[in-house]
């Protein structure tokens, strides 16, 4: 039998689940609200203290039992933000003045508990949104499932906003023979700190930023780590991001991309040796382009160097505990930590949001119009420019919503 342990997304675990008890919920209430959000982590935490600016009454869905689950649960001991505070804030709140330009994790989430006590946010928990549909009458109808009091509710919402994140479900890929790899496999959400690997051979998948701190994570605990490095990518370390960002206010993006380059290049050098290149277009750039972001280098190049972490090609296949990778190197491992992103699941419950989201659940309208589809929906964070486009969203939002109640109530 195998023991590879990949930890199944909670819709999939919902979904095993949900034939059996579904018989045993049933619909108690309908409940007519103005506007209704799903998802309580910063994106919807910011539309709502938007929203409660001009006072217009909301109701907030979280499918988990905390607020920003993805922040509380599914993130390493050692992250901190990348982009400095003066980046990273929601509407109408600022940090403390001895907040650290770089905010660790757990400062992070005490400054959102601070802004949903500040801002008398109150999510309704442990409630699963099953379905949403637009009619004819002009209102949407959302479905959702109680979990904590097991019972049915049918909201009635003028304004739909979708602020459940693109990063819903954890995305493995699909490589001939992990089924029968003998080690531990997890998904990077899993990963807590590299303790519990030391001395053992740890392959990273992925070398986006939780890829390569993990990488480092692991390297400095001790484990004998390797990571697999597919495509080009930007390295950069967080100052140059933070100048670039300052830049941009001035200076157009070829000009601050030319800049950053030159100055990396001089901080690193040529990695191409190390198997590691540039894409063609500028950091900024493919940020604006793609919502790729650089690599914000922590300690890993360095480790890279000196031949701590070793980089990898593709995996071509997988054979017990031998992992083989294009170009014919091949190596053993007992571990697997699979930092390759997440997929959204919004389309699984939204419905009639066809002009907005495409196949993929991705946003359909190129930024900054992105936020805003037909029938008074809205969906917010999903911009992938983290948390100033999050508050930028949140407040495009409340003061769409608030332009409408006043043309049809005023």
């Amino acid at each position: 039998m195998s023991k590879v342990y990949l930890q199944l997304s909670y819709n999939n675990q919902l979904a095993n689940i949900q034939s059996t008890i579904f018989v045993q919920y049933i619909v108690v209430s309908m409940e007519e609200v103005i506007v209704l959000i799903v998802g309580a982590g910063p994106a919807g935490l910011a539309t709502a203290a938007c929203l409660s600016q001009f006072s217009i009454p909301y109701v907030i869905l979280e499918r988990e039992d905390c607020s920003a689950p993805l922040w509380r649960k599914h993130t390493y001991d050692r992250l901190k933000l990348h982009l400095a505070k003066d980046f990273c804030k929601l509407p109408h709140m600022s940090y403390s003045v001895d907040t650290p330009t770089y905010i660790p994790k757990d400062t992070f989430i005490k400054y959102l508990d601070d802004y949903i006590e500040y801002f008398r946010i109150q999510p309704r928990y442990l409630t699963v949104v099953e379905s949403s549909t637009y009619d004819m009458g002009k209102c949407w109808h959302i479905v959702a499932r109680d979990m904590a009091n097991r019972k049915i509710v049918n909201y009635m919402a003028k304004f739909l906003v979708v602020a459940s994140g693109e990063n819903s479900a954890e995305n493995i890929p699909v490589l001939p023979g992990l089924e029968n790899f003998p080690g531990v496999a997890i998904h990077s959400s899993s990963y807590k700190s590299g303790i519990s690997y030391s001395g053992k051979n740890v392959l990273v998948v992925g070398s986006g930023n939780s890829g390569m701190e993990i990488a480092y994570d692991l390297a400095s605990h001790g484990a004998n780590t390797s990571i697999v490095i597919r495509s080009p990518i930007h390295v950069m370390i967080k100052e140059l991001i933070r100048l670039g960002m300052t830049l941009a206010r001035h200076l157009p993006v070829k000009m601050i991309d030319g800049i950053v380059v030159m100055m990396a290049n001089f901080k690193f050098g040529d990695l191409s040796r190390h198997g590691i290149t540039r894409p063609t277009k500028g950091p900024f750039a493919l940020k604006l382009e793609t919502g790729r972001s650089a690599v914000i280098d922590v300690g890993t190049i360095d480790l890279i160097k000196k031949g701590n972490i070793k980089v990898h090609g593709g995996i071509t296949k997988v054979k017990g505990k031998i992992i083989e990778f294009q170009g014919g190197n091949k190596g053993s491992f007992d571990a697997i930590v699979f930092a390759t992103g997440y997929k959204n699941t919004t389309n699984m419950w939204l419905k009639s949001g066809e002009d907005m989201l495409d196949s993929e659940g991705l946003t359909k309208k190129e930024y900054p119009n992105h936020w805003k589809g037909g029938n008074m929906l809205y969906c917010a964070g999903f911009a992938r420019r983290g948390l100033a486009g999050i508050a930028m969203d949140a407040k495009n939002i409340a003061d769409d919503i608030k332009r409408n109640i006043d043309s049809m109530y005023g």
